[in-house]
């Protein structure tokens, strides 16, 4: 079937939100929320063990209504500073909503801390009536024993605003304004950090080495500054969360926010420490492809065939929409939501964020996607992925705006599952055997990129907290950082001394602490879900649409476990590795 789309690269429109941040309703907006909190200060008196289930709820429902005003507020001034985060006006105002953010959660912060120290007997009351607001009341008191005084927590807050996002806002607008100088073609050219990315799967590799040798340059020249934001980092986390609320591990905390145990986490990482092989062999497969001896790090994304292949804008948008309508005609009508309503911004621009995410601000609205879009085969499978957030996002909109999202790991899940689709479809129509066998090794890379490198950068994590601990410098961190390269690649890659300095480039070990492992944790799960859809057809897709439709309504383990998926046992993470190690078996027959 053929969906024909006219939509073209453009930035998005942030008018559902607000017109700017001189629009009268964004300044209501702040006093809406200020007077709703203080109303909610009415309520602390009648927080007793013996509450009445209608008066427990009506104080909720009221908490979940003005926190989504909340997040309009804060969601408006993050997306315009992504979209230009040279912006002072941008930068100015995500200081001033976070800084309102944190008081309005000192305001309200009486109630979470009842709720965590009220009886078992009554919370469990209490839980029976609260409706779709029942797993965000389960999962906040999980963390009971890991809460302070309330004095205590909202210091905690207000030291965030000034302190450890203040310092994030900083290494967000000094790396995004980076340009990099590139010579190509003989002449040197000023490049964003997308742009440059872009050439590392160029099939020339001298241009591959110089792109990454221009893109370490500058995170290098500015490593010591870097490093040093990065160590403050890790300091304030392991201070809060170690030595004030005794997590046993600075991991920990990550892990009982997504509510998945550590014990799942560490299987994980051990089973991913037994299976660099496959990856390994891959390199080694791809080394012979390219006619070289040994893959060199520059040459891990480089295509094995050379291919000038673009994609327009609305050509990609069409085969995206397809590949979502063949699956279910829902998840197409999703995902043109999300372009209809004009939350795409597309463009490549000077001082705009680099990557790509998928930002759900409320329930009632749809997702705002940001994209980096230059034609590549890898640009119309970001697309994919990102539409596939959306699409999570919406099929769980009907719950409340505290248990809409899924957590990190199971928020992977329709974003791979939905690239995968396209892939499927791109390597169906595509009659080119030198472009379908692009396509097959690049599924290859993106399972190296997301799985073994994302896996690998977590465990540079655990190893990065413990040395800040003992007072390591920077150079010590790139030292282990090198170190964790040469687990990773074995003898199948060989490592220039300057990748040392990736670390300093990876946006998500500054900004949210151990996220990464949600990327592999995702994409193995999508490998098992993928297989099940293969082979049953159908008979799937109740169960796969129930698992987006939950959001972050139940906790995972259970949810998974009504799909048969046992995330607790090694063998299952295991069976996602034999699908890699399959897929390279059959690259090997190909080729």
């Amino acid at each position: 079937m053929t969906l024909k789309v006219t939509y073209t690269q453009s930035p998005w429109s942030l008018e559902d939100l607000f017109l700017g941040f001189d629009d009268p309703a964004y300044e209501a907006a702040f006093e809406e929320v200020r007077k709703g909190a203080q109303r909610f200060q009415t309520f602390r008196d009648q927080l007793a063990p013996q509450i009445s289930e209608e008066l427990f709820l009506s104080i909720i429902t009221e908490y979940e209504h003005y926190t989504r005003i909340l997040s309009r507020l804060f969601g408006f001034s993050q997306l315009a500073f992504a979209a230009d985060t040279q912006d002072q006006a941008a930068q100015a105002q995500v200081a001033r909503v976070t800084q309102f953010y944190a008081e309005i959660d000192n305001y309200t912060m009486f109630f979470s801390l009842w709720w965590k120290a009220l009886d078992n007997e009554n919370a469990e009351r209490l839980l029976k009536a609260s409706g779709d607001f029942h797993y965000w009341l389960v999962t906040m008191r999980n963390f009971k024993e890991f809460t302070l005084s309330e004095a205590e927590e909202k210091i905690i807050n207000i030291k965030d605003v000034t302190g450890v996002n203040a310092i994030n806002m900083l290494y967000e607008s000094i790396t995004n304004r980076y340009l990099f100088k590139v010579e190509i073609d003989g002449e040197l050219k000023e490049l964003t950090r997308g742009e440059v990315t872009a050439l590392v799967r160029e099939p020339d590799p001298d241009l591959r080495e110089r792109a990454y040798q221009a893109l370490f340059k500058v995170y290098e020249d500015d490593a010591p500054i870097l490093g040093q934001i990065y160590q403050a980092v890790v300091r304030d986390w392991r201070n809060e969360n170690l030595d004030l609320r005794k997590f046993k591990h600075p991991v920990s905390v990550r892990n009982l926010i997504n509510d998945i145990p550590d014990p799942v986490v560490e299987t994980l990482l051990e089973v991913t420490r037994q299976n660099t092989k496959h990856f390994q062999r891959f390199f080694r497969l791809k080394a012979k492809r390219l006619g070289v001896e040994k893959l060199r790090r520059y040459d891990i994304y480089a295509p094995v065939e050379k291919s000038d292949k673009k994609y327009a804008f609305d050509q990609a948008a069409e085969m995206v929409l397809e590949s979502f309508h063949e699956f279910d005609p829902k998840f197409a009508d999703l995902a043109k939501e999300i372009f209809d309503a004009r939350h795409v911004d597309s463009e490549i621009r000077k001082g705009k964020m680099s990557g790509a995410f998928c930002a759900t601000i409320t329930p009632d609205l749809a997702p705002w996607v940001l994209l980096n879009y230059q034609g590549k085969a890898e640009d119309v499978a970001t697309m994919a992925h990102e539409l596939g957030h959306g699409i999570h996002a919406l099929m769980a909109r009907d719950h409340t705006a505290f248990t809409q999202h899924a957590c990190l790991p199971l928020a992977e899940t329709a974003s791979t599952f939905g690239e995968i689709m396209l892939i499927d479809k791109l390597l169906a129509q595509e009659s080119d055997q030198a472009v379908r066998r692009d396509l097959l090794f690049r599924q290859m890379d993106d399972a190296f990129a997301t799985i073994l490198r994302q896996n690998y950068f977590s465990m540079f994590e655990h190893t990065a907290h413990e040395l800040v601990a003992q007072g390591a410098q920077v150079d010590d961190l790139a030292k282990a950082y090198l170190e964790n390269l040469q687990d990773e690649f074995g003898d199948s890659v060989e490592i220039a001394d300057e990748f040392r300095w990736e670390w300093v480039m990876i946006p998500h070990i500054y900004n949210v602490p151990f996220y990464v492992y949600a990327y592999a944790f995702g994409q193995l799960l999508v490998l098992s879900l993928y297989k099940q859809y293969q082979a049953e057809g159908n008979a799937f897709k109740p169960r796969y649409m129930d698992i987006l439709a939950a959001g972050g309504s139940i906790a995972p383990i259970e949810l998974l476990a009504r799909a048969g998926i046992d995330i607790t046992r090694a063998e299952f993470w295991q069976g996602g590795f034999d699908i890699i190690d399959e897929m390279v078996t059959t690259l090997e027959n190909l080729t």
